[in-house]
């Protein structure tokens, strides 16, 4: 029969071996976020009784532990229940009644319909700033594909799609009243292929702080799209140094730096009758030793976050939403990188 102090030894024992959520936990201070969760998410009482709503803090770390290990709503309720390091990292011991996948779907549609992913993530990027652990002495920038469940549509609904309508058989009601294909359907994301490989859904477009590969700035657009027409909703006045790859190199985007008086950096391009010279390669393998750096960022992503670049979602509120705090657990676990390395001290 196991003893009560036969699970302490067991949870002291995962602490010691320091999952990334427990290094995560020493030094992010939580209760940052818990006035704009409450306060956008609060519901005035309607009486006395009912059972009391779980903690909004231990909510809002299940969705960061669920973009780190890129789960699904079923897997995060089983996860939970079965690995003693998530109930650690939740303030959770074993018996303690766990949120179950429908709850952690709604706390996610409240934070979505309230657009909070972006607040949340400006609210810590803004700390780091005031902190001083950005500094702003260079920026960088790049795009990656944002992979979801692609639709299976007619020729005709695909054209309806493109066009930006709704096609007509999704606006169709069941017997219930409701749009239930509609539901299932995503007319926001959009296909592009790229060095031979097809994508469906969304980009996800960053900049990011050139010393310490902290994400400054993000914006969300379906996956057609080139990469510089997001540019002007990444990059403004605060920003001093653009270190960007050839796609960011224009006419119009050179005359956009100058206005905001931000030192241009971007690769130079080659063209078909008009090749780089070489004193223009040596420039590009120059400036690709900071431009590099924020692959490094949608890499992580990909490698240390479980392949977070492919989302379960639909539609450009819930995907916003989901890459909002997709950039923010980044920011988290970058952070906590900086401080273990001693790069950076604890806020």
């Amino acid at each position: 029969m196991t003893g009560l102090f036969d699970l302490e030894y067991h949870e002291n024992k995962i602490r010691e071996y320091q999952p990334p959520l427990t290094k995560l936990d020493r030094v992010i201070n939580w209760e940052l976020f818990r006035e704009p969760i409450e306060t956008a998410l609060y519901i005035e009482p309607k009486g006395a009784g009912g059972r009391p709503p779980y903690d909004k803090i231990m909510m809002f770390k299940i969705l960061i532990l669920q973009k780190y290990y890129n789960l699904s709503d079923e897997q995060t309720e089983f996860q939970i229940n079965d690995r003693t390091s998530f109930k650690q990292f939740l303030n959770l011991k074993i018996g303690d009644k766990i949120p179950d996948e429908k709850t952690v779907w709604h706390f996610k549609e409240k934070l979505a319909n309230k657009n909070l992913s972006i607040k949340l993530f400006e609210l810590f990027t803004k700390q780091l700033m005031n902190k001083g652990i950005i500094a702003k002495e260079g920026s960088m920038i790049d795009a990656s594909f944002v992979d979801v469940p692609r639709q299976r549509n007619s020729k005709e609904d695909n054209a309806d799609i493109k066009k930006g309508a709704v096609p007509i058989v999704f606006s169709k009601k069941d017997k219930n009243g409701n749009r239930s294909k509609l539901i299932q359907k995503d007319c926001d994301a959009r296909w592009m292929t790229k060095s031979g490989e097809r994508h469906f859904g969304y980009k996800d477009h960053i900049n990011a702080d050139a010393k310490t590969k902290l994400i400054t700035k993000y914006s969300v657009s379906s996956a057609a799209p080139h990469d510089s027409t997001e540019i002007e909703n990444i990059i403004d006045e605060t920003d001093n140094q653009l270190h960007a790859d050839s796609a960011y190199r224009s006419e119009k985007i050179e005359d956009y730096l100058k206005k905001i008086n931000c030192d241009s950096f971007v690769h130079e391009k080659g063209y078909r009758n008009n090749p780089l010279t070489q004193e223009q390669k040596d420039s590009n393998n120059t400036k690709s030793k900071i431009r590099a750096r924020v692959e490094h960022i949608f890499g992580y992503m990909t490698n240390s976050m479980n392949d977070a670049l492919h989302m379960k979602s639909i539609g450009i509120k819930r995907i916003k939403s989901s890459i909002g705090f997709l950039n923010l657990a980044y920011n988290l676990f970058r952070y906590e990188q900086l401080v273990r390395l001693q790069k950076v001290k604890v806020m």
